[in-house]
């Protein structure tokens, strides 16, 4: 039987770009005038990742106001192609991915038999029996490994998905990662940087020259003699674009959009500026793998499940399981919560009763003041005009929005530290926000960026 994940490391794996964010640091050192520091760096993944680089989190988090640009080198890109490619991939997945168009996305999910969450996706189909995967870091491993000082058994996606391949289907699978270096480029200045670097072709429609290309499609393009991929599906809910680079050209054209992207205003943003971007998209947030996604819960009303998941096209992994929460009107809810301090893992609770509890958290610079007033905090960082709040994502045992209006609902929350399942000390007030923290912009029409 053939093996198609790759061996745990034994040490944290570095992106093709890391010596290029080495470049980065000195540069943004020299530009500052202040003297270089080490990059803050953590594993996630199985790669040696940056936190942040010599600007704070905050002020990382801030860049997507105006160009920011993320190494996403550590995701993984699967091939899978073959006359029975498509009929796998749609036994598989709960996304109707025969009937996906070429040159479309489409953002789905791998689920496990019980229905909950292995890894979150997005798929590219590149021609009739051709399909790229592209997922999430560490995923690509199969084999025994310690995450977090714990043994797991690890399998990748290629393979879990591989065995529900039947004996006469052809279907081939190939990681391709390693010829490919993932760069997103994501705010208002996206598309300057992107077209000031690569040319205006690059996002153009490829069914209509004329017209800029699609949300949530992606162009497969021949510059410096090679194949580079250029989606646009908004990673961050805000317009923007994710560029796949060919490995030999990556660390180059890396340095292009880091400096172009600087002349606007932009930054280069580790995982804790991208975190707060994330949480901070649109009204609902988008979830992530191992916080709001996990192997013990089903993703049944979270955001996007929707647009994940077909429960008309027939069978698939987990169906029946997701099938069950609708027959018990499961309906439990990820919100978004705004907040006057860190709730990480805090009890939600409204009139002492517990409503659920905060999955992810991030103290945000881009939480209007507003939205932060209304929180009725006596704390000055919240209140000060260039102030901060958190933002969080929270699982709900039910859905607190009983009355569905076109006017933003505003439930105001006591967020307590909890111990042995009760609630403990004092109380970070905080609001459940039917419209997000910030509107989202991935898939207005790109003439409103085309001429900043």
């Amino acid at each position: 039987m053939s093996i198609y994940g790759l061996k745990f490391p034994n040490e944290p794996r570095k992106t093709a770009l890391y010596e290029a964010e080495q470049w980065y640091q000195n540069l943004l050192a020299e530009r500052l005038g202040v003297p270089y520091s080490p990059i803050q760096r953590s594993n996630f993944g199985q790669y040696d990742m940056a936190v942040h680089y010599l600007t704070p989190v905050l002020e990382e988090a801030k860049a997507i106001e105006k160009v920011a640009v993320f190494n996403i080198d550590h995701m993984g890109q699967i091939k899978f192609w073959g006359k029975d490619a498509s009929v796998l991939l749609n036994r598989v997945l709960p996304a109707d991915i025969e009937n996906m168009k070429v040159g479309q996305c489409k953002y789905t999910l791998l689920l496990n038999e019980n229905g909950s969450v292995r890894d979150d996706m997005i798929i590219m189909k590149q021609a009739e029996d051709s399909f790229i995967l592209v997922i999430n870091a560490g995923h690509d491993i199969t084999g025994k490994g310690f995450s977090g000082g714990v043994e797991i058994d690890f399998i990748s996606d290629a393979d879990f998905i591989m065995q529900y391949k039947k004996e006469d289907e052809e279907v081939f699978v190939e990681n391709i990662s390693e010829n490919l270096v993932k760069v997103d480029v994501q705010g208002p200045y996206s598309y300057r940087v992107i077209t000031e670097v690569f040319g205006s072709d690059v996002l153009k429609n490829r069914a209509n020259p004329e017209k800029n290309m699609g949300f949530f499609s992606f162009n497969e393009v021949k510059l410096d003699g090679e194949t580079y991929f250029f989606s646009r599906t908004g990673y961050t809910n805000r317009w923007g674009w994710e560029i796949y680079i060919p490995i030999q050209h990556a660390e180059e054209r890396f340095k292009q959009i880091v400096i172009k992207a600087m002349e606007y205003g932009g930054l280069l943003v580790g995982l804790g500026g991208r975190d707060e971007n994330r949480i901070s998209a649109g009204n609902v947030g988008l979830p992530l793998m191992g916080a709001e996604y996990d192997g013990l819960h089903t993703p049944t009303n979270a955001p996007l499940f929707d647009a994940a998941i077909d429960l008309n096209k027939g069978d698939f992994v987990g169906r029946e399981a997701l099938l069950k929460d609708k027959e018990n009107n499961l309906d439990k809810r990820l919100v978004i919560i705004i907040a006057e301090g860190n709730i990480v893992h805090n009890g939600v609770y409204l009139d002492g009763k517990r409503l659920g509890s905060v999955t992810s958290c991030i103290i945000s610079p881009n939480v209007p003041l507003e939205k932060r007033l209304f929180l009725g905090s006596g704390r000055k960082n919240v209140n000060e005009e260039n102030g901060t709040a958190a933002i969080a994502l929270a699982w709900l045992y039910k859905n607190p929005f009983d009355n569905i209006t076109d006017e933003p609902i505003r439930i105001k929350v006591d967020l307590f530290r909890e111990k042995d399942g009760l609630p403990t000390g004092k109380p970070i007030l905080g609001y459940i926000s039917s419209d997000g923290v910030n509107p989202a912009t991935a898939p207005k029409a790109l003439k409103s960026i085309e001429n900043l």
